[in-house]
């Protein structure tokens, strides 16, 4: 072997021939090999390569000739996966449809870090139970809560501010009893002492606004709408659940809603994940619903750290349920032109599963 290594000639053949038997056994260009194995031999002239580096390098060549085919053509298999940019579940279970999106959206743990207070804000809006979709699932933010402290958060709080009276609505819903069960704190968001005044110097229409304590004091903070029908913004979803953070709402009806809503969304806090609740969906009569018959058993959720991008996808997913354009839900749109994300959804990476 010391022999052979002092030889330069028989090196550049068995350099050449280790690597054009990789591709043999994995479909591979020999062109490609060439360059790899030039690369090596580069630096194996110039002096900078002993022996182990030599065999440890060829081993990496080796190995990153592992190919798949697609389409008939031959590409590289990843060996670190591409980012998912929104995920799309269907036909499962609330907790268990979350279990299956955050996995793909690589784990919990890419969006809270240990030791972090952490903020879960569902829509409890409105005194409804479960069955009448007015507000997110609670199986869905008792999943989320268990997730975050199993990830290492030192505390997680739940909150909304709430349009009916908050104990009831927090009671009613379910999510208080879930959140509790799984291990977070309940806060209360009646009273204005709990808001802090910010600018939005971005907004076209709002230009400032009261945060929640929760928000502000928090290290991250996940957003967790349902999706439904809304009598004014026509859906509410991502961004427009953002309105539960805020105390002064009464501006955003007398003044242009829809842009109200995309202005409030440039406030830099911007959520780290953004969690759609569409396991039961208010088809009609929303935001608070009249009965059963407005509701719809879906069993969907979507998820995303883009805000216009997740609910650009819930508003074409509504758009199978009942007559929905996109061009109807307008604070979208004026999210993409503020530059808070994007509605071009095809040009992510997104990830569909069916449970």
């Amino acid at each position: 072997m010391v022999a052979m290594w002092k030889s330069s000639t028989t090196i550049r053949r068995f350099c050449f021939q280790f690597v054009a038997s990789s591709c043999e056994h994995t479909a591979c260009s020999m062109s490609q090999a060439s360059i790899s194995a030039f690369t090596i031999l580069i630096t194996m002239e110039n002096n900078t390569m002993d022996r182990r580096s030599f065999l440890k390098n060829l081993a990496v060549v080796g190995a990153a000739f592992t190919l798949k085919m697609k389409g008939g053509m031959e590409v590289f298999a990843q060996t670190v996966q591409e980012a998912v940019d929104l995920v799309a579940v269907m036909g499962g279970e609330p907790a268990a449809m979350f279990q299956k999106g955050i996995e793909e959206m690589g784990g919990i743990g890419r969006f809270v870090k240990r030791g972090q207070k952490i903020v879960v804000k569902p829509n409890i809006g409105w005194d409804k139970v479960p069955e009448l979709a007015a507000n997110t699932n609670p199986q869905l933010v008792a999943e989320i809560v268990r997730q975050c402290i199993a990830a290492g958060a030192k505390e997680v709080v739940v909150f909304d501010n709430t349009c009916d009276e908050w104990k009831r609505c927090y009671k009613n819903s379910g999510i208080e009893d879930a959140a509790k069960a799984a291990g977070a704190k309940m806060m209360p968001a009646d009273n204005k002492s709990y808001y802090t005044q910010i600018s939005l110097p971005q907004g076209k229409k709002l230009k400032d606004m009261r945060v929640h304590k929760a928000i502000l004091d928090c290290d991250a903070w996940i957003n967790v709408p349902v999706l439904k029908h809304h009598g004014g913004a026509n859906l509410t979803i991502a961004m427009k659940n953002l309105m539960g953070i805020i105390w002064n709402r009464k501006i955003f009806h007398i003044s242009n809603l829809q842009q109200c809503i995309a202005d409030m969304c440039t406030y830099e806090k911007k959520p780290v994940l953004n969690v759609v609740d569409a396991y039961r969906v208010l088809k009609a009569n929303g935001p608070r619903g009249r009965s059963v018959e407005d509701v719809v058993l879906s069993k969907a959720l979507f998820m995303s750290q883009d805000m216009v991008a997740v609910d650009t996808a819930a508003t074409k997913f509504f758009g199978q349920i009942r007559e929905m354009p996109l061009d109807n839900v307008k604070h979208i749109a004026h999210g993409q032109d503020l530059k808070i994300g994007t509605m071009d959804i095809d040009k992510l990476n997104v990830k569909r599963i069916r449970m």
